[in-house]
């Protein structure tokens, strides 16, 4: 490519298909997007599909298959870390569920230096943007003129409406809506779904936009590092179907998530400069953050039997697939149309935190991301874990060849507080799923069982047992400080011309919640700011907060 283009967005996932909308909107802005993985094409049932989200997961075509380094606190187990290698990235493979996360998120923020407009007031006005929020009308804190639609619930299978009365009846209030006024409590979720099938931030802001003669969209391209004169970012190396090739850009926008992001960053020469020293890299610029400051969130399956046939476990059965995928190819309808995490909820472990420090999904079968089924019978099960962790873990390179993947270490349980929330976390859950509304149903705890009771056996069982959540983040952080990566008004990374960030690495702290709906909200401010454009007002509309 002989071209130089004004801007090069290095990712097609969350964060690089609303770039790559918004930034091309203006017809004299040439636009080129370089996504390593492939198209998410239409008739691809595995991305498409909902109920088919197991499936990716795992597979190569679509996972970049990361794992952990041996976890230290965890027996020295490797943690393995699903990230999406197609159009769309790991909003392509995830789980549909989407969540905001707490107003005081970003709030908390705005403390971190340099980042006073990153609070709430002012990333509210751009999750609105991004929003179609048919499931919740009129409400003054969602959005319903954007491009990503989103349904809710609806949670009419009676082990949800079970699981709410539960909650209530251990001191969980419902709440209307988790993405409004009041994120604490119970009730139903918003999804990524339109009509039956998953609708990534591929599906909303790229594929309506194709056509633009100023936007190219290259699948297959690995990007191998940013090319520096001096300072300056002037292009990328891509490999593109085979061929291995300099392309020019003005800019330089990196959107390929928390491990992929600050990986590239290093083997372009920015970073510790001792680290990149030892690993064999020309240093570009020294910046100790890159890397550093790795948050992600562990959960755990708490699965129960189900003493009544209304879970969805008979739906797993194979001899059910065809009649399940004649309803949803021809009619969007049935058990495949939905990602079935429709409900669930947010609570306080204790009463030192100032916001919910818990998520639950519920699901109504009791089943493995992997697809794997602990019970022949009828399940239920809530994902659980701890969303303030004050664990952190980094990013290293092990390698100059950018196609081995670098080491990660998350560091999970390394913290008192951490393992003692963890204790909190499963007890809360069991005294839950143990109330008057749920007994009707309650066959008996699979998992963790009630072999698992004391302290140090449930810390034993969640090292054993538990898994990320997907929610890998903050490793080239937004601030001002000397372990800051990225300008916050600018997502510019320091110290260097050319070069932004945008995507889940800039986060200072990891939100409570699932991270693709904050991923997009970044990508829309962060739209703004590279175009010039005055951000949008703050809206300070009001929010729970408990004890007040």
């Amino acid at each position: 490519m002989s071209k130089t283009y004004d801007y090069i967005i290095v990712g097609g996932g969350s964060a690089g298909s609303v770039l790559a909308n918004r930034l091309s909107a203006d017809p004299n802005n040439e636009v080129l997007v370089l996504e390593a993985g492939r198209s998410d094409w239409k008739f691809d049932v595995f991305i498409h599909m909902p109920a088919a989200l197991t499936y990716p997961i795992g597979w190569k075509y679509y996972d970049w298959k990361y794992e952990s380094e041996p976890e230290p606190f965890m027996n020295g187990r490797r943690v393995y870390h699903a990230r999406g290698k197609v159009l769309g990235g790991s909003g392509s493979i995830n789980g549909m569920i989407f969540q905001r996360g707490n107003p005081m998120d970003y709030d908390r923020w705005a403390t971190t230096p340099g980042c006073e407009n990153w609070d709430f007031a002012h990333c509210l006005p751009y999750f609105k943007k991004m929003e179609n929020a048919t499931g919740v009308p009129n409400s003054p804190w969602r959005g319903y003129d954007g491009p990503l639609e989103l349904e809710k619930g609806p949670a009419k299978n009676p082990l949800f409406q079970a699981f709410f009365k539960a909650a209530e009846q251990a001191g969980w209030p419902r709440t209307d809506d988790v993405n409004g006024f009041k994120q604490e409590g119970v009730g139903p979720f918003d999804k990524n779904v339109k009509r039956g099938r998953r609708l990534s931030s591929a599906r909303a802001y790229i594929h309506p936009v194709k056509h633009r003669p100023n936007l190219t969209v290259k699948t297959l391209a690995f990007v191998r590092k940013v090319v520096f004169e001096g300072s300056k970012a002037v292009g990328v190396q891509a490999t593109i179907r085979g061929t291995t090739q300099t392309i020019r850009g003005k800019e330089i926008i990196l959107c390929g998530g928390a491990i992929n992001t600050p990986q590239l960053l290093m083997l372009s020469g920015i970073g510790d400069a001792q680290h990149l020293r030892e690993v064999g890299v020309d240093v570009v610029h020294h910046l100790p953050g890159v890397g550093q400051n790795l948050q992600d969130h562990l959960e755990v399956y708490v699965q129960y039997s189900c003493k009544k046939p209304v879970s969805m476990q008979p739906q797993l059965q194979k001899w059910r697939m065809p009649w399940i995928g004649f309803l949803w190819l021809f009619f969007r309808k049935g058990a495949a149309a939905t990602n079935h995490f429709e409900g669930g909820g947010f609570t306080r472990s204790n009463d030192t935190v100032k916001w919910p420090n818990l998520m639950y999904h519920f699901l109504p079968v009791a089943i493995r991301y992997d697809g794997t089924k602990p019970t022949k019978g009828h399940g239920y099960q809530v994902h659980l874990g701890p969303m303030y962790s004050d664990v952190r873990g980094q990013i290293r390179l092990k390698s100059t060849d950018p196609k081995v993947h670098p080491a990660l270490q998350f560091n999970y349980l390394s913290t008192e507080n951490d393992r003692r929330e963890w204790i909190e976390a499963i007890r809360q859950a069991r005294h839950i799923l143990n109330q008057p509304a749920m007994a009707e149903f309650n066959g008996g705890e699979i998992s963790p069982g009630p072999s698992v009771e004391t302290d140090q056996e449930i810390l034993d069982w969640v090292s054993r047992d538990a898994e990320t959540a997907l929610h890998p983040s903050c490793t080239a952080r937004m601030g001002t400080d000397e372990l800051a990566v990225v300008d916050p008004n600018s997502m510019k990374v320091h110290g260097v011309e050319g070069l932004r960030v945008v995507d889940a690495s800039v986060f200072p702290f990891v939100t409570n919640a699932n991270i693709y709906a904050p991923v997009m909200m970044v990508a829309e401010r962060a739209a703004d700011l590279i175009l010039g454009k005055q951000p949008l007002a703050p809206d300070y509309a009001k929010y729970y907060k408990h004890g007040e």
